[in-house]
């Protein structure tokens, strides 16, 4: 077996059919269409959902989309798509290449990159939904007085060895240590 299906093998194996399902079902919730019964892979292929995906996001970050033509006119797709996620708010880190999607290379990395689409959405107050995963987390601020902050100079914090008294001293779990000494 050579080490590029190898590879391949072992990304098959992480993938998770659950969130590749929760990603999918998003999408064509988006769409108002129901889901197609088509592998994940299959689906998003050629690049034209997500370019849909975009477009209903964010009304014509994808102006071009190609339905017909060779394999550079769909990879084209793809990356529109990528180019359309980084300017919406997905992270670089969060993003799968062309070869990912196109030749399947990680599919994994795909349904990553949905989900951070997914999360990017909260960010938007002008999408309305529906959403996909967990709202992220905003920034909380706490501003403190000089008060505030002297008056935890006092406070002796469990971390500085503070229990109550308690030691391991009387300890007796498990077995005891026994030295035999030889006659």
């Amino acid at each position: 077996m050579s080490l590029q299906r190898q590879h391949q093998m072992k990304m098959m194996g992480k993938r998770d059919p659950q969130m590749e399902q929760e990603a999918i079902e998003w999408i064509f919730a988006i769409f108002g269409e129901p889901v197609p019964n088509a592998e994940f892979g299959d689906i998003l292929k050629d690049g034209q959902v997500l370019c849909r995906l975009m477009n209903k996001l964010s009304p014509g970050s994808v102006p071009k989309v190609h339905t017909t033509g060779g394999h550079y006119k769909m990879m084209e797709n793809i990356g529109n798509v990528m180019a359309a996620m980084k300017q919406y708010g997905v992270s670089n880190q969060d993003s799968f290449q062309t070869a990912d999607l196109y030749e399947g290379k990680d599919l994994l990395q795909v349904c990553n990159t949905i989900h951070a689409l997914g999360r990017a959405t909260y960010q938007h107050p002008e999408w309305k939904g529906p959403y996909l995963g967990p709202r992220p987390a905003e920034e909380n601020k706490r501003e403190f007085t000089d008060e505030q902050l002297a008056s935890t100079k006092t406070v002796i914090g469990l971390q500085a060895g503070s229990n109550k008294g308690a030691t391991q001293a009387g300890d007796t779990t498990g077995a005891q240590r026994r030295v035999i000494v030889g006659k």
